[in-house]
This record gives structure tokens, sequence and C-alpha cells, in this order.
């Protein structure tokens, strides 16, 4: 049995809106974090700084899980969706300035990440609400999708603008996405109600982590959506220094992988086989970027980038997994938790790639993510097996 048509989805009330705000912020996210990449490292020439300008609203993620999360479940969706929009397009619009200094660059990008962590568990939880249980997971395959193939044009055409408009330009560009995923969040979407009473407050946010982190099989599986995709993303965050002039294609590549990953995962697959591929995939995930201790010429770099990607899709086994394990009413929490720690993981990542690429190479730092990312998948392989199977609700 194969999931729900993805053609069944945009019949449902509110989820069209939803998918064209979200994939309008994702082009921002997209342009503007290859612009940012950019012009730091022409302006620097590091590789830390390059991958810190791009993936640095990541490390922020932390912060905002353990002081904003609770708000995800406490707060009216539409109204925090349109200002976190609204908020990234006012910070890219000052990444424009002229003579901006790298310092106060790292600053506002770390405050676009502390944000970014509200947004996350607001967005998926609404998801969980506009869709039926039985179709979050062909639902959020469907975005992961659209992130790829989003990803693929921005990416490829933001590479294309950045060779006849300076960075800034694009940057300004990216702004203007923000502001329109905004209007549709606004205007798409209904006033509904918050999913939970009560203040956000960083007191709540800490119980509610509290009780989530107290369920061993709920560790693992955050620990698993963590820590392999956030090693790999710090070998992509060295893309910008591997071949400066080509990181687009690299990109793009890697985003096709992806796409083609979740096609597979979320809508060919049945449940008796997807089910088991989660350790596979995150294998795979890391198993090409190996070959870049051989420095391989764009071709096969860009290969290897693709065919990786396509074990992102194991996130979506694991996102159902964390779903079955997790109370209704903490839902948004939870997967704000997921995409926090994710994008926390993959900030820390990407300083590490970019701080052991000074030291040594940026072929040399990314086979040693993928390395350290082979490991940590089968140590929690061997533990997710001691793991029972959740009594179904």
């Amino acid at each position: 049995m194969t999931a729900p048509s993805y053609r069944l989805l945009f019949r449902t009330p509110e989820f069209t809106p939803l998918f064209l705000s979200t994939a309008a912020h994702t082009a921002a996210q997209t342009a503007g974090g290859l612009a940012l990449g950019t012009l730091v490292h022409r302006a620097t020439g590091s590789p830390l700084l390059s991958a810190l300008s791009m993936f640095g609203p990541s490390l922020a993620q932390v912060l905002g899980a353990t002081l904003l999360l609770s708000a995800a479940d406490r707060l009216p969706p539409r109204t925090a969706l349109t200002g976190v929009s609204l908020s990234f397009a006012a910070a890219t619009a000052l990444l424009t300035l002229p003579g901006l200094p790298v310092g106060a660059v790292v600053a506002v990008v770390l405050l676009q990440g502390l944000t970014a962590s509200l947004g996350g568990g607001v967005r998926w939880g609404l998801l969980t609400e506009i869709l039926p249980k039985n179709r979050y997971l062909t639902g959020r395959s469907l975005f992961n999708i659209a992130s790829g193939l989003t990803q693929i044009t921005g990416y490829a055409i933001g590479g294309a603008l950045l060779t006849t408009l300076p960075p800034s330009a694009v940057l300004l560009l990216a702004g203007l996405l923000y502001a329109t995923a905004a209007a549709i969040t606004r205007l798409g979407l209904t006033a509904r109600p918050a999913r939970a009473s009560g203040r956000p407050s960083p007191a709540a946010t800490w119980r509610t982590n509290a009780v989530l982190w107290s369920s061993r099989p709920r560790r693992l599986l955050y620990l698993g959506l963590w820590l392999p995709n956030g090693l790999i993303v710090g070998c992509e965050a060295l893309f910008v220094p591997y071949d400066p002039e080509a990181a687009g294609l690299l990109f793009a590549c890697a985003a096709l992988g992806m796409l083609t990953g979740d096609v597979t995962v979320g809508r060919l697959l049945p449940p008796a086989v997807r089910t088991r591929l989660d350790t596979p995939l995150l294998l795979l995930l890391a198993a090409p970027y190996l070959l870049f201790a051989l420095r391989p010429a764009l071709p096969l770099a860009a290969l290897c980038a693709g065919l990786a990607s396509v074990g992102f899709g194991a996130s979506l086994v694991q996102q159902e997994r964390l779903m079955a394990r997790t109370p209704p009413e903490l839902s948004g929490h939870a997967l704000g938790l997921h995409s926090s720690g994710m994008l926390a993981a993959q900030g820390v990542s990407a300083v590490l790639a970019g701080s052991l690429a000074q030291l040594t190479s940026p072929a040399t730092a990314m086979t040693a993510l993928a390395l350290a990312s082979t490991g940590v998948t089968g140590a929690l392989a061997v533990a997710v097996r001691r793991v029972p199977s959740p009594t179904p609700r």
C-alpha cells in the first residue's frame, strides 16, 4: 500500500497557502544564504567565516530550543508565522548595508536563527492540525520535495545572479521573498487559536523538553534526527571554499538528491519496506563524502553530493516514529525540538567543518565529518535495536 496521493493534499483547506508560504521562505533562505556566504568569502577568504555566515543561524537554534519553543503550541499559528517571515525580511535588508562588519553580520544571522527556532515548531505543528494523521508523512514528504526543488532553483538562479549582480542585490531579492511569504501566510491562513493553553516562557519550554527527553526511545530518535545529517550538512558548508565558482552547482545537486530521497521514501515505498530503511539511508548519507579524500573533480564531486543527499529521506521515517511516541498536544513542541536540534547540529557541524578546513583542507574536513557520521549511525543502530515498539494509541 503506497501513501495517499499528493493531489489530495491540495484539496485540504489551508494546505496550499502553508505550502506556498513555506516555499517562498525556503527560496529566500537558499538564495540569501548563498549570496551571504559568497559575500563573506570574497571579503575574508576564510572557510570558517563563510560556513558560519551560511549556517550560523542554525547555532542559535540551541538557544531558541531552550527559551522560545513553548511558544510553538501557545501562539496563534498565523500570527507567529507572519511575524517570523517579516523578521527575516528586516534582518536580510540589514545585511545589505555597505561596510557592515563581519561581526555584525554574524550577530544578525544568529538572531535569524533564534527566530527560526520558533517558526519550525509552529509550522509543522500546524501541519498536524491541517492534515489527518494518516496523511502527515505524505504532507511532510511533499514539503521536503518542494524544499529540494526550491533549493535547486534557488541555488541555480542565485549562482547565476551572482555572476552579474553584487551579493547585496541578491540579498535584497531574498528579503522581498520573505515579505511575500509573510503576505501569503497572513492572507491565506485562518486565525486558528493556539494548540495549548498557558503563556509561553522559558520555564514552560524546559518542562516540556524534559518530558520529551525523559523517554529513551524518543531520545534515540532525536539523536538520530540531529547528529548524522548535521555532520553531513557540515560537509555541504564547505562547498564554497571547496570550489568557489561551482558551489551553486554542488548545492543544487545535493538538493536534487534530497528531492529524490523524499519522493522515494514518502510516496513510492510501502510502509513495510520504508520502516526498515532509516539506517541504510543514513549510511548512504555519509558514504559518498568519503571519496572527497581523493579531492574529486567537479563532475564526480557533484555526483557524490547528489547521491549522498538521497539519504536525507531517512528523516521521514524517523519523524513518523517520533509522532507515534508523542502525545498530540505536544506535537508542535516535539517537531520544533526536532527542527531546532537538527539545525543546531548543522550549525555546530558547519563551524567544526570550517575550523578543520582552515587547519587542513576542505576535502580533508569533509572526509572526517563523513567518517564521524558513519560512526554515529552505527552506534545508534545498535542502541535502537534494544528499544521496544510503541503501543498503538
